[in-house]
C-alpha cells in the first residue's frame, strides 16, 4: 500500500498535467466583427497567440451593425455571463459598459499605454480605470474613382456641393454610355449608428456643431445643421439610389467596388478590399478627407475605431488581458494595417515605411485621423445610445422624405433637451 499510493499519485499528476502542461491551459472566447476581412485577421491574431501560449481561443462572430452588437453585449453583460471573455467595443461604448469591464491597468503596466494615441487612452479610461485598449482607430473618408474623374476632367471635391455636381455629371454621362446602374454617391443611410457617423460629418462640416456642446447643451437645432440635412436629402433618388436608405458599410462598399458608384463615404478598411486582386476597380481608387460644407465650412471625419475589453465575468481575466495586450501590440497592429488597411492606434506606425507603402493615404490623411470629430458619448455618458438613436431615426426620416429638416431638428432639440435634464447628462 505504501508503494502503491505514491505511484498512483504520480500517474494521476501525469494524466492531469501531461507533457505539454495542459493543466495550465485554458480556453478563452473573443468577440470579433465580420466587416470586410476583420474576422479573418482576428482569427489569425488569436491563433498566433494561442500557439505561443498553449491556450485555445474561440472566436465569436457578432452582428455587423454596431447598434445590434451593442444590444447583444448589454444582454450578455447584464446576465453576468462568462461566455465571452474579450469584447470588441466601439469607441463610444466605454462609458456605458465600464461597470462590466475589468480594469486592465492591474495587468498592464503604465508604460504599455504610452505607445497609443493619448486621446484614445483617455477615451478608454473611465473614473480612473483603464477599461479597454485601442485596437484600431478610424475616421470617415471619401473614396472616389480616379479613372472616372480623369475621364471627365474633374477634380476631387473640396465641398459637398462640388461632390453633388460632379457626381451627377459623371453619373448621367456613364448611364448614357451604357451603364444604367451607375450612381454618383453611396454612403451609410440605414437607421443605425453608421448614419449617426455620416450625418455628424455633414453637420459638423457645415459648422453646425456636434449635437451637444462641451457644456452639455443641446445645439442640434441650428440653420447650418438644417442646410446640411437639406443637401443630403436632395441626394436620395438623384445621385444616390433610394436603396441607400438601407445601406450599411458593406452594402455601400458592394456598390462602389462593383464599379457602380463614383464616390463612396466609408472607413479606411475598404481600401484593401477595393484593391484586392479580384476587385473590378483595383488601382482606380483615390481617397481624400470628407468634404467641407462650403467655403466657410471645414473638412471633417467622424472619429471611429474599436477597442478590446475584458469582461468582469471572465473566469480567466489575467490571461484575457494578456491576449488583449498581444492583439493591440505594435507588431499586431502593423500586420493588420498591411493586410487590411486598419488604422493603427499607435502614432509611430504612421511613420513606418512598410505601412505607408501599403496604405499611402495614411500619411496624407494623418491629421484627419488625429483631429476627427467625436460623437458626444463622453458628455451624454450612459444616455449616449438613446441620443444616437433619436438622432439617426430623425435623420433617416428626413432622408426618406417623411419630414422636412427644419421641423425635424426642432423636435429633436426638444427630445434631447428633456433627456439631458437641462444639460445634466449623468
Amino acid at each position: 500500500m505504501k508503494l502503491f499510493l505514491p505511484r498512483f499519485l504520480t500517474m494521476l499528476l501525469l494524466i492531469l498535467v501531461g507533457s505539454s502542461g495542459a493543466v495550465r491551459a485554458a480556453t478563452l472566447s473573443i468577440s470579433c466583427g465580420a466587416v470586410g476581412v476583420e474576422m479573418r485577421l482576428c482569427r489569425q491574431g488569436v491563433e498566433a497567440w494561442a500557439k505561443q501560449t498553449g491556450n485555445q481561443v474561440k472566436v465569436v462572430a457578432t452582428p455587423n451593425s454596431s447598434t445590434e452588437r451593442f444590444a447583444l453585449y448589454q444582454q450578455i453583460l447584464a446576465s453576468h455571463s462568462s461566455d465571452i471573455d474579450i469584447l470588441q467595443i466601439d469607441v463610444v461604448w466605454p462609458g456605458t459598459l465600464a461597470p462590466h469591464l475589468v480594469d486592465l491597468s492591474q495587468y498592464i503596466g503604465k508604460d504599455a499605454t504610452k505607445q497609443f494615441f493619448p486621446a484614445l487612452i483617455a477615451n478608454d479610461t473611465v473614473n480612473g480605470k483603464l477599461v479597454a485598449l485601442p485596437w484600431f482607430t478610424n475616421a470617415g473618408v471619401l473614396y472616389y474613382r480616379k479613372d472616372l474623374l480623369k475621364k471627365y476632367h474633374a477634380q476631387p471635391p473640396a465641398t459637398w456641393q462640388q461632390l453633388t455636381d460632379t457626381a451627377r455629371r459623371i453619373q448621367n454621362a456613364e448611364r448614357k454610355a451604357g451603364n444604367p446602374r451607375m450612381y454618383g454617391f453611396v454612403f451609410q443611410a440605414k437607421g443605425y449608428e453608421g448614419l449617426t457617423c455620416d450625418a455628424l460629418e455633414w453637420i459638423d462640416s457645415f459648422g453646425g456643431g456636434t449635437l451637444i456642446d462641451a457644456d452639455g447643451k443641446v445645439t442640434v437645432d441650428n440653420p447650418r445643421a438644417v442646410a446640411a440635412l437639406q443637401l443630403a436629402r436632395s441626394w436620395i433618388g438623384d445621385i444616390a439610389p433610394r436603396g441607400v436608405l438601407n445601406y450599411d458599410e458593406e452594402e455601400s462598399r458592394g456598390v462602389f467596388q462593383s464599379g457602380n458608384a463614383v464616390f463612396m463615404r466609408n472607413w479606411p478598411y475598404a481600401w484593401a478590399l477595393g484593391n484586392a486582386k479580384d476587385s473590378p476597380i483595383r488601382g482606380k481608387i483615390g481617397v481624400i478627407a470628407v468634404p467641407a460644407g462650403g467655403t466657410d465650412g471645414h473638412q471633417t471625419g467622424t472619429l471611429g475605431g474599436w477597442q478590446l475589453a475584458v469582461s468582469r465575468y471572465s473566469q480567466h481575466p489575467e490571461l484575457a488581458a494578456d491576449l488583449v495586450r498581444y492583439l493591440t501590440s505594435y507588431a499586431e497592429q502593423k500586420r493588420r494595417a498591411l493586410a487590411g488597411s486598419y488604422n493603427p492606434a499607435i502614432p509611430a506606425l504612421y511613420r513606418d515605411h512598410d505601412v505607408l507603402a501599403a496604405v499611402p493615404f495614411f500619411g496624407t490623411l494623418y491629421t484627419t485621423f488625429e483631429h476627427a470629430v467625436a460623437r458626444p458619448s463622453r458628455i451624454a455618458g450612459s444616455k449616449y445610445a438613446r441620443v444616437s438613436a433619436e438622432f439617426y431615426y430623425t435623420v433617416h426620416d428626413v432622408l426618406s422624405g417623411k419630414i422636412a429638416a427644419a421641423p425635424a431638428l426642432a423636435t429633436l432639440q426638444q427630445k434631447l433637451t428633456r433627456l439631458s435634464r437641462g444639460g445634466q447628462w449623468r
